[in-house]
């Protein structure tokens, strides 16, 4: 996974953004989310919460440890006094990838008890960008009436629904699309993404 050119600012410097793991299951988008900003040149900052660890062992082929090496600065989700803890931070938003529906609603409301939601919080109130990768089936209530109120607040909410228009011939590919369709909300277009261009041009017309 290798790119000749890393993305920029307009201004010019690196991107920075703060990437969130929960414990929902799902765990791999997280883990291709970040190595594929690490691929791009990327600056991200990581907190993974501890069920997103026990997730993370039990689905995926890596250690805590390797997930964070993925990232260029890694915090507890215990330390409050972090440096993405608060709105001075320079940063160009947050992805929480896979996004459980505690930390949806911790999110909504406001309650910022760990790094993660606090984080969240700050996107929030410093008006950045903000993407959720939620992962529940069926929803309740519950579960639309928060994802409702944060769309209203400027959050993206991004399930990680898969594509087949584009055919995937892999589990990888489909993980990577929504990946893919995730950092567009960033201006960070891939070259690898696989892009609809029409039924014609898809089945190689004209």
């Amino acid at each position: 996974m290798e790119m000749k050119a890393e993305f920029k600012r307009k201004g010019g410097g690196k991107v920075k953004l703060v990437v969130g793991m929960t414990g929902a299951t799902g765990a791999i988008f997280g883990v291709r989310l970040l190595e594929w900003l690490k691929a791009a040149g990327v600056e991200t900052h990581l907190v993974v919460s501890p069920w997103a660890n026990v997730t993370i062992k039990h689905e995926t082929g890596y250690t805590l440890k390797e997930v964070e090496q993925l990232a260029t600065f890694t915090y507890s989700h215990k330390d409050q006094a972090a440096a993405i803890s608060s709105g001075s931070f320079d940063t160009d938003g947050m992805i929480v990838a896979p996004c459980s529906m505690k930390s949806l609603a911790s999110i909504r409301t406001g309650m910022a008890d760990n790094l993660l939601t606090r984080a969240a919080d700050v996107m929030l109130k410093e008006r950045k960008k903000l993407v959720l990768l939620t992962r529940e089936t069926p929803l309740n209530q519950i579960h639309l009436e928060n994802m409702l109120a944060l769309t209203k607040m400027g959050t993206i909410i991004l399930p990680p629904m898969p594509a087949f228009y584009n055919q995937p011939s892999s589990l990888e590919e489909m993980v990577d699309h929504i990946v893919f369709r995730t950092l567009d909300q960033f201006g960070i277009r891939l070259p690898e993404a696989k892009r609809w261009n029409g039924i014609e041009k898809q089945k190689g017309g004209a």
